[in-house]
């Protein structure tokens, strides 16, 4: 335990010598001291075609119809599938296994608001951040702090209150959220917006969340930088857990997104290289030759790039909440194929959305070079997008033709098809917790996943 959290202050303090250079500021690492903190598609009976979906034939005659849903795409609206449906109404799913299972009674059939719930929890998340990003410097915590301003979704940290109080019922029928637990869903709101802010310096991006862009007001060196400074101030914090565990379990994602922008900076050789964002970024900066590798290769760029921060960050509660091995898997997979949706619908709303309402440049994702779901799904009726793909759209035209081929194929269809089969994926992995109102929450979360606008 001691060598474990020795190496994240390592990293802390050989980060905190690389900020004096920049920022003319002298850092220390606070002292080890626990911290005080508040915080089917609406669907026709249309069939599938079985080259775009393997698991279910296609009537021919009924293809046709496929093409008249994306005119309503914009506008459409997952109803809950039949598997949510029966979850958010019984509790007939619960595992034989479990004596508090076997003891659960029906919960009422309503659907619980994930966030109204958690709300108590997370009133103070952003306030308590910025408390720990205090420097000395004052235009440092100005420009880490920038993001953490209330405007956020704080999406990821809700889904680790909501996984952590549901096993919290479940193995003590106590919901009420552990200190450590708190810090940990602080801890995912941190790397997350750090990720954001290195990905606006990659993607020379202009604004995010309908603002300014750090980089743009402060400047590429200073951005990196800060983004660094918020990773450092995460990594004491969960230092200061003491939780081997738990270290070992969020050191798959924890300080990567400074290491993954390798590119950017010569001053990070000596850090541990932890994976997952890594690969995920380089995994995202390339194309697959094999066309048939190509959706495997999303999928997993996807986990890694989005849902393992949100899966890691549920096993870890789940094992701050005493759960066995069985119920830390269930809130991995829950975490993981929430985040797989997650960003299928984020893909689909690139297409879909205009810049006001995503907060972020409208088909940004093709203007990268980046080939996600809708693009990989159209290739189907449109193989000439094989071609551009190779090429990362980069000859003149090549955004403005992949754009009118996903607008006139299924692939906006078949995204949302996607997302649902991991939405209910995440249900299943939930549907063994004991009956309360944030298992509900959790439950309803997939929907409001599915068909959220931004």
């Amino acid at each position: 335990m001691a060598s474990i959290t020795s190496s994240y202050f390592s990293s802390s303090r050989l980060l905190c010598n690389v900020f004096d250079r920049v920022f003319d500021v002298k850092l220390k690492p606070k002292n080890l001291i626990k911290p005080s903190i508040r915080w089917t598609s609406n669907t026709s009976k249309t069939l599938i075609p079985s080259s775009l979906c393997p698991l279910l034939s296609v009537n021919t005659e009924k293809r046709t119809k496929l093409h008249s849903t994306l005119a309503s795409v914009r506008s459409h609206k997952l109803d809950a599938s039949p598997i949510s449906q029966r979850l958010l109404s019984t509790s007939l799913y619960h595992q034989k296994s479990s004596p508090v299972q076997q003891s659960t009674q029906t919960h009422q059939s309503k659907s619980t608001n994930p966030f109204k719930l958690a709300e108590n929890d997370l009133n103070s998340l952003y306030a308590d951040i910025r408390k720990e990003l205090w420097a000395e410097r004052p235009e440092l915590e100005e420009i880490a702090g920038y993001y953490f301003d209330g405007q956020g979704k704080a999406f990821r940290p809700m889904v680790v209150v909501l996984i952590a109080r549901a096993l919290n019922h479940h193995i003590h029928r106590r919901p009420d959220l552990l200190e450590s637990q708190k810090t940990v869903a602080m801890v995912t709101e941190m790397i997350h917006t750090a990720s954001l802010v290195h990905d606006d310096v990659i993607d020379t991006a202009d604004t995010r969340r309908g603002k300014a862009s750090v980089n743009v007001l402060w400047g590429q060196k200073k951005a990196i930088l800060a983004g660094d400074y918020i990773l450092s101030r995460a990594s004491q914090m969960l230092a200061r857990l003491q939780n081997e565990e738990v270290i070992l379990v969020l050191s798959q994602v924890l300080s990567t997104v400074a290491c993954c922008r390798l590119c950017m900076s010569d001053h990070y050789s000596n850090l541990q290289v932890l994976l997952d964002l890594v690969q995920g970024e380089f995994m995202q900066m390339c194309s697959k030759e094999d066309e048939n590798e190509r959706f495997s290769h999303y999928i997993h760029k996807s986990f890694k790039k989005t849902a393992s921060l949100i899966a890691y960050t549920c096993k870890a509660v789940a094992l701050l909440s005493g759960a066995n091995q069985a119920f830390q898997e269930a809130a991995f997979q829950y975490g993981r194929n929430l985040g797989i949706a997650f960003q299928l619908v984020d893909d689909l709303l690139d297409f879909v959305s205009s810049q006001a309402e995503l907060g972020k440049p409208a088909a940004a994702d093709l203007k990268l070079g980046l080939a996600t779901a809708p693009v990989l799904f159209a290739c189907e009726k449109f193989p000439e997008l094989n071609i551009m793909i190779m090429r990362r759209f980069s000859e003149p035209g090549d955004v403005e033709k992949a754009y009118d081929a996903v607008m006139k194929s299924d692939g906006l269809y078949h995204t949302r098809i996607l997302s649902r089969k991991h939405a209910d994926e995440a249900l299943r992995h939930v549907s063994g917790f004991a009956d309360s109102p944030e298992r509900h929450a959790l439950i309803s979360l997939t929907e409001l996943t599915l068909n959220r606008k931004k």
